[in-house]
């Protein structure tokens, strides 16, 4: 079974992205039971559309064979579009390699539907305080 992870980076130990649309990696993991057969790390394309990353996104796991997918949260397109291709969405955080580890032994919640509004994840969409510096601190 093929697994795609929404990924902060290249390899297993990078961080679960919070975003899935707009993560600027997605982990493929092909597992044969609950070993670990093979990964790749793919460029999400979608980061940089104005709209729509979402569906572009869970398009171009569901063309690298992905039969479930682990992110932070989904959109409502997105959400869509896996229920329409029969892909199951969970929700993890942590390490690509502990999301792997809690999906084989069944630890991992699976969404029902979308865990976020539409374009939360675009920097100054609905996502408060996204691509503002918000959080950071400020010279005065």
């Amino acid at each position: 079974m093929k697994i795609a992870i929404s990924s902060t980076g290249k390899d297993m130990e990078s961080q679960v992205d919070v975003r899935f649309g707009r993560c600027p990696y997605f982990m493929l993991v092909d597992l044969e039971g609950k070993d670990v057969k093979r990964t790749e790390a793919i460029e999400n394309t979608a980061t940089s559309q104005m709209g729509g990353a979402g569906i572009s996104a869970s398009q171009l796991v569901a063309d690298k064979g992905a039969k479930a997918v682990i992110t932070g949260n989904v959109g409502p397109r997105a959400s869509s579009v896996f229920q329409q291709l029969d892909i199951d969405v969970y929700q993890g955080t942590g390490t690509i390699k502990q999301v792997v580890g809690k999906f084989v032994n069944n630890e991992l919640e699976k969404m029902q539907g979308p865990s976020g509004p539409m374009g939360a994840g675009m920097p100054g969409g609905k996502n408060p305080g996204a691509g503002r510096g918000m959080g950071r601190g400020r010279m005065q």
